[in-house]
């Protein structure tokens, strides 16, 4: 049974113009993707409804804001149950520095990205986030040097 969704081509390009740019008005949609505003907007509508759209953010560069540091971090925790996992996402999950958690095998339980300010920002989290729980037992962390790609866009 497939239970990737039926998208159409007019689905796909309208995906792939707000991918790139998600401030376009309906209008400027509908014109970039060659329908009518209202079909453009009724597909939008249904794109979104149907949890295919998540939802419209604006990419901010993280340096024009003070989070010059980035750092991959792996978690390895004492007890995989599932109650202790669901606890670490939730922990981290209040932590705005964290950007992205994934529950990852083999090898660690997780794998965090984290944008924070500088080195002192991020031992104030790893303190926060990782040293004061009974439950983490290893944690790894990469720091970025030089970011050669970032893309929020999924091809569709």
């Amino acid at each position: 049974m497939n239970s990737l969704p039926n998208l159409d081509e007019i689905d796909r390009r309208i995906l792939n113009a707000l991918q790139n740019d998600a401030a376009l008005t309906n209008s400027e949609l509908a014109q970039a993707v060659h329908v009518s505003p209202p079909t453009c907007l009724r597909r939008v509508k249904q794109l979104t409804e149907s949890g295919i759209i998540e939802r419209q953010v604006a990419i901010v560069a993280p340096d024009k804001v003070g989070a010059r540091l980035t750092a991959i971090v792996e978690i390895t925790l004492d007890v995989q149950a599932a109650e202790r996992m669901e606890e670490f996402e939730a922990h981290v999950a209040k932590e705005e520095a964290v950007l992205q958690c994934y529950r990852v095998s083999p090898g660690p339980d997780f794998v965090l990205v984290l944008q924070v300010a500088d080195m002192p920002a991020y031992h104030a989290l790893a303190h926060r986030l990782f040293a004061t729980q009974t439950n983490v037992r290893n944690v790894k962390t990469y720091f970025s040097t030089f970011r050669s790609k970032f893309e929020t866009r999924i091809a569709v």
